[in-house]
This record gives C-alpha cells, sequence and structure tokens, in this order.
C-alpha cells in the first residue's frame, strides 16, 4: 500500500509526523517529503531519522505557490498542518482560518493539479458540535474536503477524526508528568471531564485505514475507549510512583465537558467497520425540497458517539493503556536511572 509511493505530510514535523514518518520508511516508501515552516524542527528530524529518502521542504499552507512546489510527484498526501491549541485559537481566530481553513484549501487545490492519488486530511474531535475557534475551524475544513471532492477529478479527498493522542505535543499526559519531575501538584479542569484515548500508533492506523478505503469525500473515525481526566491523572501518578496533590482550577474558556466523535446527525449514515466508523459524504444538493418536505426522520432516534457515552475506563484499565506507551516507559526509566 505504501511502498515505493512517494507522500507528502504537511505539517509533518509535530508528533503526529514523526510517528507517521516512522510508519511509512519501514514500510518501503520510495520517498517522504516533510512540509512545514519551521526549519529548527526540520533540521532536528533530519538527525533523528538519518534516512535519504526524507526529503524536507520550507513553506506554509498559507502559501499556494510553496504547496504546489513541495507537491510536484508525489502521490498521497497527510495533511496534518493546523493550528490546534484552543486557547491560542481563542485569542487569533483569524489564524486558525488562515492555516486551518485557507491552508486546507490551499492544500487540497495542489493536489488536484498535481494529480495526487488520495489526499487525506486530519481532523479532530473538536470539530464536531464545536464550541470554540480550533474546532470551527477544523468543522469548515472538512466542509472544504467534502465539498471539493465532488470535483477533484482522479483525486480521491477523504478526512479522519481522531481524539486526544496520548503524549502528543500540549497534550495533558505530557503536562502531568512535567509536574511529576518537578514535584508540583498536577492542574485539573474538572475531573468529570472526559476525553478519548488514542495513541500514536493507532493514529497512523487509522489515516492508512482510510487510505485503504476511502471514497469521495468520506469521513473516518477510529473507535476509541475513554476516561475522565480525574481518572487520568489518577493512573499517570500510579504510573510513575507519585503521590502529589491535585489542584482543580475549573474549565478554560473553550473547552468542552465531552467530546463526539461522530454526532448524531452523521451517525444515520455511518458505516460500522468493526474498529472504524466510515461516515459517506451528505449526498443532498441544492434540491431545496429535502430540506423543507423530505425530512430524515431516522436522525430523531440516532444517539452520537461521545466520551461521555462510549467505553470508559476506570484507573487500572488507563494504567495498563498508559504502562504500554513507549514515551511513559521512557520516562519510567529516567526515574530509575536518577533513583
Amino acid at each position: 500500500m505504501i511502498r515505493d509511493r512517494t507522500i507528502m505530510v504537511t505539517g509533518g514535523t509535530g508528533s503526529f509526523g514523526h510517528a507517521v514518518t516512522r510508519r511509512f520508511l519501514r514500510d518501503g516508501a520510495r520517498e517522504v517529503r516533510i512540509l512545514s515552516r519551521d526549519e529548527k524542527k526540520q533540521d532536528d528530524m533530519r538527525r533523528r531519522f538519518g534516512d535519504q529518502r526524507l526529503k524536507f521542504f520550507l513553506g506554509d499552507v498559507r502559501e499556494y505557490r510553496s504547496v504546489l512546489d513541495a507537491m510536484q510527484g508525489v502521490e498521497l498526501v497527510f495533511h496534518a498542518a493546523a493550528l490546534k491549541q484552543v486557547p491560542s485559537c481563542e485569542f487569533h481566530p483569524m489564524e486558525a482560518v488562515r492555516t486551518n481553513v485557507l491552508g486546507a484549501e490551499n492544500t487540497i487545490a495542489a493536489a488536484v493539479a498535481c494529480g495526487v492519488r488520495c489526499l487525506v486530511a486530519l481532523s479532530t474531535d473538536k470539530a464536531v458540535y464545536p464550541i470554540n475557534a480550533m474546532g470551527l475551524s477544523k468543522a469548515l475544513m472538512e466542509k472544504i474536503v467534502v465539498a471539493k471532492s465532488r470535483s477533484a477529478g482522479p483525486t480521491t479527498l477523504c478526512i479522519t477524526r481522531y481524539g486526544n493522542v496520548m503524549g502528543s505535543r500540549g497534550s495533558v499526559i505530557p503536562l502531568f508528568m512535567r509536574q511529576i519531575r518537578e514535584r508540583r501538584p498536577l492542574t485539573i479542569t474538572d475531573p468529570h471531564m472526559t476525553r478519548f484515548l488514542m495513541s500514536l500508533e493507532e493514529s497512523v492506523d487509522l489515516v492508512l485505514h482510510a487510505y485503504a478505503h476511502a471514497r469521495p469525500g468520506d469521513t473516518f473515525v477510529r473507535k476509541a475507549p475513554s476516561c475522565t481526566v480525574g481518572t487520568l491523572a489518577e493512573a499517570v501518578q500510579s504510573v510513575l510512583g507519585s503521590r502529589l496533590s491535585v489542584e482543580i482550577i475549573g474549565t478554560r474558556h473553550g473547552e468542552k465537558l465531552y467530546e463526539t466523535l461522530v454526532s448524531r446527525e452523521e451517525m444515520v449514515r455511518a458505516e460500522d467497520m468493526g474498529r472504524f466508523y466510515r461516515i459517506s459524504a451528505d449526498a443532498r444538493d441544492l434540491n431545496y425540497e429535502k430540506f423543507f418536505s423530505d425530512g430524515e426522520p431516522s436522525i430523531s432516534d440516532a444517539v452520537d458517539y461521545s466520551s461521555h457515552n462510549g467505553e470508559l475506563l476506570g484507573p487500572d484499565a488507563v494504567e495498563r493503556l498508559l504502562r504500554d506507551l513507549d514515551f511513559m516507559r521512557g520516562e519510567r526509566s529516567q526515574q530509575h536511572d536518577a533513583a
């Protein structure tokens, strides 16, 4: 599937980019191109991998020309470039629009112009019933992908949507780990807040599943367990042998009590594929009769797929999950060496 392909990852110097690049190189990709705007992170990544098949392009998805130039001869595109931090996007919503919305449009246009076989755009559970600028911009990105998929010719455009990736940059587990190292109280917004749990490797599995099975406009979701933030803090402390106090700081602006991966409205056209859901593109057109006289009675009976109503893990199960993560094993090893 990946062997002998030329692949591009936008925003590829982040946590996901590292994980997916490692998998692509292992599976025999001919070339993996990283398009990003941070030369320091590119140099760090170049040194870390030391693989001649890995090529770096300095550019920004906000600039169509830089995306187009980097995409010449590419067969597969994984569009991961985004502004993801909720508070930053709240204060600078137009920056979120420029990267997450206009940047996606540029990337799609370049992919179609270059005859790319498939583009997989990475989205987030925050795009479902969005309440913050990051989620709103990602929701609009999804709408653009679906709309453009209808006229993209031989280029298949699809979406992957996933929840919190454990250990990714800016996520809560590394925050808890840093607070434990510094012997400070663990800060929790709301102990009853729930979030999905997915490893980096599972996020890579999701995008590869999307590439292998996508039809134009499809959205793919990987089923994932969830837990409360309070349970997560307890499990992290248990794995790292810590007994620090916990400080409740209250819900931050733009945060939800729980996240949703598949909306109630999407569930009526979602296909259960075992470990994944496939949500087909909305097939309605501008025939307004479908909006005013022909409704969707089944929507009233549907239930969304959220971190509140899915598989909710207790402390022991979350602890087992954490112990299997490479970065958590590394942290425990460092603690052991320091002792």
